[in-house]
């Protein structure tokens, strides 16, 4: 038996008439047909319940087996509205009683109805499907459901929209720059930023621009301090590097002939160390106070502060060495200094961790005594 299914996915005809949904068999369809066509007789969905009851007609005249019937959804969204669609589905299907095998043949009024035949195959074989649209106006529904479409999606309207717009300022933007007889700038910023919005798309620069920012939101009510510390840390850097490149500066103006590359490095690192190794102070002191606060600290992240600063005493003393500031025996007591003072730091917080574990096991135990005499 072949079922003519007439799908109205946002309810058209309970909103506008009351109907009870589904309506199944051939009288039942046309009352409901020319009752939705008296209280709304411009509704798409009139022609496609005369529609399905012309096939019905036409079907029956030949002596096939064939039933009609009208499924709705709701006006609340695709989802469920297909899933509404998909239930009435089922009672149409429950209430035909043949021993044949049942198909279905699908009469709609465009494209968006049309996204419920997955949910209809999936219950019973399709045969076919009918797109019922006034001649008057082909395929002006599909195209605004399309539009529509493309102006709900987020995505879409940040991949397609956003480039055409900045297209059609071109036009605009070159009168305002012949006016400013600055054309030229104008074109090239124009395209600069058409540019760059794509290179962004394409490497996902504004999703991890996004992450990054709710990443510091959640830092700023968090109340973390490490935020604080990168902040200023970003500015010691900042001025490291200014101060490592004065001195490199002065060093090419007192050097006679060319400066070889290591005293160009050594000449950077002697004036900006000082700087980066505060700016690595900052944020080792701030990481180790958050965890301080949030209850994980050990004792061997105290170690980084050291470690920063023996490194930036070696670093500081190779660079003089290299410019000639200081002597052999200034640099051999820095190397030896600097290694010194980050293994006795890391022994020594070493020790400290062990002794506060093996302070803190003899507690343990009487709780867990205490918690054993309780339970006995």
């Amino acid at each position: 038996m072949l079922l003519v299914l007439c799908v109205d996915l946002d309810d058209d005809l309970g909103r506008k008439t009351g109907f009870s949904t589904p309506v199944i068999g051939r009288d039942p369809v046309e009352e409901a047909a020319v009752a939705l066509a008296t209280a709304d007789p411009e509704d798409s969905d009139v022609n496609v319940i005369f529609q399905g009851l012309h096939i019905y007609d036409d079907l029956a005249d030949r002596n096939e087996s064939v039933e009609v019937a009208v499924v709705t959804g709701n006006d609340e969204g695709d989802v469920k509205a297909n899933r509404e669609v998909g239930d009435e589905v089922d009672t149409v299907l429950a209430s035909v009683s043949t021993a044949e095998d049942v198909t279905a043949l699908v009469v709609t009024d465009g494209a968006q109805d049309e996204s419920v035949i997955p949910i209809i195959r999936s219950r019973v074989p399709i045969d076919g499907v009918r797109r019922v649209v006034v001649r008057q106006a082909q395929n002006l529904e599909s195209m605004y459901y399309t539009i529509k479409q493309v102006l709900d999606d987020p995505e879409t309207r940040g991949t397609v929209l956003i480039p055409l717009g900045i297209l059609l300022l071109i036009y605009p933007l070159a009168l305002i720059g012949s006016a400013l007889d600055m054309p030229g700038f104008v074109l090239g910023t124009t395209s600069a930023l058409l540019g760059l919005y794509l290179i962004s798309r394409g490497l996902g620069l504004g999703e991890r621009l996004d992450d990054t920012v709710e990443r510091t939101r959640r830092l700023l009510y968090a109340g973390r301090t490490t935020l604080l510390a990168y902040v200023v840390a970003a500015a010691l850097f900042v001025l490291g590097a200014v101060s490592g490149l004065d001195t490199f500066d002065g060093v090419q103006e007192t050097t006679p002939g060319r400066v070889g590359a290591p005293v160009m490095l050594a000449a950077f690192v002697y004036g900006s160390i000082q700087w980066f190794a505060a700016a690595a102070l900052t944020t080792s002191l701030g990481q180790i106070t958050d965890e301080y606060i949030a209850g994980r600290f050990e004792w061997r992240y105290l170690n980084a502060p050291f470690y920063v600063i023996s490194i930036a005493f070696v670093l500081h003393a190779v660079s003089a060495y290299f410019l000639d500031v200081v002597e052999m025996s200034y640099l051999a007591m820095a190397l030896t200094a600097g290694t010194l003072l980050g293994i006795v730091s890391t022994l020594a917080f070493a020790v400290l961790e062990s002794r506060f574990a093996e302070s803190s096991d003899p507690e343990q135990d009487v709780e867990e005594g205490t918690r054993d005499f309780d339970g006995a």
